[in-house]
């Protein structure tokens, strides 16, 4: 799906001068701040998909799967997209179906701009397509770019996802129906047990925990990374500021930081949910300043981390 279509004076006007108005108001300079604006965020290739996705992309939690919060929530997706954000990963159960509901209204005007993904929480054939189903109808759309095996923890969930009525199946009769283009697993558990999901199947993607405090213990970036990047996976990273648990004044002080190491890993992108549009606009202007860290940069914010590794990790299985 390509995020191609005219950049228009509007939306020229509408980039620019958010950019200037939260600059002035750090008291940076004209000529700095519009060069800024104007600046896309770097894009890589996700995988064997071939969608050159943003470094930054928009999760749909935090405000997204939020009650009551449909102003504020198509705020954000609409800015997103305006911002050059052009992935967008949602969930059939994040807030009940409400993450997929708000997407949707946009999606309604704005589907081509995005490379869009959902997710089956269901391990059955049955119950992963009528997942599907209602995934296609809340978020306004005909097809998903990606679809999901959500949140795989134990060999039980693989031995469900693979057998003969299993969600696998699902997958690929929705792509032979051309409801979906590609197939991902998901997870932030058990590196072992998504590493047994990537060897029995070739997913195209895969969306797992990466932050500066994964290497403390059950590290995904070794036990996992070196597999997924073997077979050329598009690879996603979430949990980078784990729900804010990361960043602490003693610790992994900065999101910068804290998007910075993720994005150094051989990722195609990072997907944050976000609360605020200033939060919005923070995370794209990171993207697009990004720089890689070197070896000693990474040891650096590994270090600082370490001491609460537990908390910044919490998703993962118990020690």
């Amino acid at each position: 799906m390509s995020d191609d279509r005219p950049f228009t004076r509007r939306d020229f006007v509408k980039t620019v001068v958010g950019g200037l108005a939260a600059g002035m108001a750090a008291g940076a300079p004209l000529d700095a701040l519009a060069a800024a604006a104007a600046k896309p965020m770097p894009s890589r290739a996700l995988g064997r998909t071939g969608h050159p996705v943003r470094l930054f992309s928009l999760g749909g939690q935090a405000t997204l799967e939020k009650p009551d919060t449909t102003e504020e929530s198509l705020a954000i997706i609409h800015r997103a997209i305006d911002l050059g954000v052009n992935y967008i990963d949602t969930a059939r159960v994040y807030g009940g179906g409400l993450s997929e509901g708000y997407i949707g209204q946009v999606m309604k005007s704005r589907r081509k701009e995005v490379f869009l993904a959902s997710k089956t929480r269901d391990r059955t054939y049955d119950g992963s397509m009528r997942s599907l189903e209602t995934s296609l109808t809340t978020l306004q759309t005909d097809h998903l770019d990606l679809w999901q095996v959500h949140n795989v923890m134990l060999t039980d969930d693989l031995d469900r996802i693979f057998s003969r009525n299993g969600a696998v199946r699902a997958l690929e009769k929705a792509r032979d129906q051309k409801l979906v283009r590609f197939f991902g697993i998901t997870g932030h558990y058990a590196p072992a047990v998504l590493r047994q999901g990537i060897e029995r199947y070739p997913f195209d993607t895969l969306l797992v925990a990466l932050n500066a405090a994964d290497r403390a213990r059950a590290s995904f970036i070794d036990e996992l990374l070196p597999v997924a990047v073997e077979k050329r996976m598009g690879i996603i990273g979430m949990k980078v500021p784990a729900r804010g648990r990361l960043l602490r004044e003693d610790g992994v002080a900065t999101m910068k930081d804290a998007l910075r190491y993720v994005l150094t890993l051989p990722v195609s992108t990072a997907i944050i949910g976000i609360s605020t549009l200033a939060e919005l606009e923070e995370n794209v202007r990171i993207a697009r300043e990004f720089q890689p860290l070197d070896p000693g940069g990474m040891r650096r914010l590994e270090d600082l981390a370490r001491p609460y590794a537990e908390d910044a990790t919490f998703f993962k299985l118990p020690a």
